[in-house]
């Protein structure tokens, strides 16, 4: 269980309401525990989530410091809070979820056009002030105590739009030689998040946070806790071949990139192997693929590729 504000809440884990009294969540976390316990059959990692979820909530202190939006105990796994250390944030507290602050070094950075991460902390936004009340005022949407006692839904689209500004962080520090696309505008198909050109290609890709582990099955994305029909493959494809029709440019190739704790290993293709329909990347590896693992130096034009992307590119 990580601090993205997507995964489940100790509460959750312990499957009981956030407003059970300590007993009834004692029983809870002893039913959960018994039901997950590797010796009686039991899942290690769903185990392992109980337990961290008892260490959040299992005490009275410890609850109230989680209710209020404190910080993870010393315990918690280690990089357990990885999905944000790349977009150079804190692991817990209200600057966890705020949008990120303007960088101040002056480290040379890829040309970046467009918002990470924007319109989805706009749909954030108002789907949090429609869970509060249309009208009700909140006088901080990102305290981090409002935002965990959210339906998981509206923590959900938060996390999404973390996992654009993390993505984003990661290609802004790949230097002067990259170029990014942030929320282009894909018709019908939505938006895609971001598209990066360097010498090894022209990339689409998609950053996103389920909040659970994920699998590839049949060339396509599935896990616990995807919505039901949810389809992130084929999502990403129609969104890329939108851009792609609308821009006259042809993509190198597809990336969704997940939190660290999603998969198992750092690169996974869906599809064939010799002509993939994607590459599913950990986000600590995001770097490292797009720098030319898949594709050889000078395989786009990008001087010919910025141009035509400048031209014609819209945002939503």
């Amino acid at each position: 269980m990580t601090d993205s504000p997507a995964d489940a809440t100790p509460y959750e884990v312990l499957g009981v309401a956030a407003s059970a009294d300590d007993e009834e969540l004692r029983r809870a976390y002893r039913r959960a525990a018994r039901e997950t316990h590797p010796d009686l059959g039991g899942d290690a990692v769903r185990f392992r989530q109980v337990q961290v979820a008892w260490e959040r909530v299992g005490t009275p202190a410890a609850r109230r410091a989680y209710d209020a939006g404190g910080s993870r105990p010393s315990s918690a796994p280690s990089g357990s809070s990885a999905w944000s250390a790349s977009a150079g944030r804190p692991g817990s507290g209200r600057d966890a979820y705020a949008p990120p602050a303007a960088r101040r070094d002056s480290r040379p950075r890829a040309r970046s056009h467009g918002h990470p991460g924007g319109r989805s902390r706009e749909v954030f936004l108002a789907a949090e002030r429609e869970w509060v009340g249309l009208g009700d005022p909140i006088e901080d949407p990102y305290d981090p105590s409002l935002i965990r006692s959210a339906p998981r839904y509206i923590r959900r689209l938060l996390g999404e739009a973390l996992a654009e500004e993390s993505t984003a962080a990661i290609v802004a520090d790949m230097g002067i030689g990259v170029t990014v696309w942030h929320d282009l505008d894909a018709g019908a198909e939505g938006k895609l998040d971001h598209v990066v050109l360097m010498p090894s290609g022209l990339w689409a890709l998609e950053s996103i946070d389920w909040g659970g582990p994920v699998r590839v099955e049949h060339g396509e994305i599935v896990g616990e806790t995807l919505e039901p029909g949810e389809r992130p493959v084929k999502e990403l494809v129609r969104a890329a071949r939108a851009v792609q029709k609308q821009t006259r440019v042809r993509f190198t190739g597809r990336i969704l990139v997940v939190p660290d704790s999603a998969v198992d290993t750092d690169v996974q293709l869906v599809g064939p192997q010799r002509k993939p329909t994607a590459f599913v990347v950990r986000r600590s590896a995001l770097g490292q693929v797009l720098n030319g693992i898949w594709s050889p130096e000078g395989a786009v034009d990008v001087f010919d590729v910025r141009d035509r992307l400048q031209q014609t590119v819209r945002f939503v």
